[in-house]
């Protein structure tokens, strides 16, 4: 009979919040695992999946410890807040490794950060799409010390696409919780899969197969059997992630969907007066690449994010 892990569900204080978290100890030494989903309060694919991944993990063997947050962001979670902590009105993947006396997105990123990702063999931050996004799932890892690491776990995510974020001032947004554990040396990815607030079965089951596929890189578990060669493909890699804005807000119309390749000067879509009335701006291609996100609501404030483009 195979030997099964020690499991323990509880509370944990957070910046004053009560946060739940698993942890499960294997009958053997190795790596600690950190896992933390739920970091926007309505990415509700990502937490379901990290949810189903821990009820399996207690009928397996497992090597070293696990340790997951399925919903961090709780307050945001309860009030169906996209994006932000409600309280503070800021991005908690914004505000890593956060700050002990600041305002509630910074004291929880620093309280998750001190007391989860430090002192971690290996992190994943798992999203999805927020309530207005549209996504092509694919996984992130972060350039650093441990970054020939961190590009194998997101490989071993086994998502269409992997994004190499370099670091300093080439990375594309600062304060998330896998660039700072990188900076700490940590093997740090996020992953994501799912969108548009919605729970669907196939961005689930991405997310399980995929937090899997990081323990059996880790040598936490078993490996997978191979699946036949016509069912695997190697993911497409990918150097840059660009985020083009809108100038001035209005009516968002994309052109373009996830997953589609568009090539230099390509529209992407338009941003019109809400009175339909004129054009504001023709959004065009950057680069040549593959849209990775599409914010599917047409209301866009002044610099709204419009869509996300990944490019070699």
């Amino acid at each position: 009979m195979p030997t099964l892990p020690a499991v323990e569900r509880r509370t944990i204080d957070l910046a004053g919040l009560a946060v739940p978290l698993v942890e499960l100890t294997g009958s053997a030494d190795g790596p600690t695992l950190t896992v933390i989903a739920g970091v926007h309060g309505c990415e509700y694919a990502s937490m379901a999946g990290v949810r189903r991944w821990l009820r399996t993990l207690e009928g397996r063997e497992l090597r070293g410890r696990v340790r997951a947050v399925p919903v961090l962001n709780v307050t945001a979670f309860a009030a169906r807040t996209p994006f932000l902590v409600p309280e503070d009105g800021k991005n908690l993947n914004r505000s890593f490794p956060g700050d002990p006396d600041g305002t509630l997105a910074e004291r929880l990123a620093w309280a998750a950060f001190t007391e989860l990702i430090r002192g971690s063999d290996a992190y994943v931050d798992a999203h999805c799409g927020d309530l207005v996004e549209a996504l092509q799932p694919f996984a992130l890892y972060e350039a650093g010390p441990a970054e020939e690491r961190a590009r194998e776990l997101a490989t071993a995510y086994g998502l269409p696409y992997v994004i190499r974020q370099p670091a300093g001032s080439g990375r594309t947004v600062n304060g998330t919780s896998s660039s700072s554990a990188a900076e700490l040396g940590i093997p740090a990815i996020t992953a994501e899969a799912g969108g548009c607030g919605l729970v669907e079965e196939h961005a689930v089951a991405l997310h399980v197969a995929g937090l899997d596929g990081v323990l059996a890189s880790l040598g936490m578990i078993a490996p997978p059997v191979p699946a036949p060669a016509r069912e695997r493909s190697a993911p497409t890699y990918l150097g840059q992630f660009l985020w083009p804005r809108c100038a001035r807000g209005g009516w968002w119309e994309p052109a373009v969907k996830p997953g589609d390749t568009v090539t230099s000067g390509q529209v992407l879509g338009t941003v019109s007066s809400l009175d339909g009335g004129c054009v504001r701006e023709t959004v065009t291609a950057p680069a040549d690449g593959v849209i990775i996100f599409v914010t599917s609501s047409p209301a866009v404030a002044d610099d709204g994010l419009l869509l996300g483009l990944g490019a070699a």
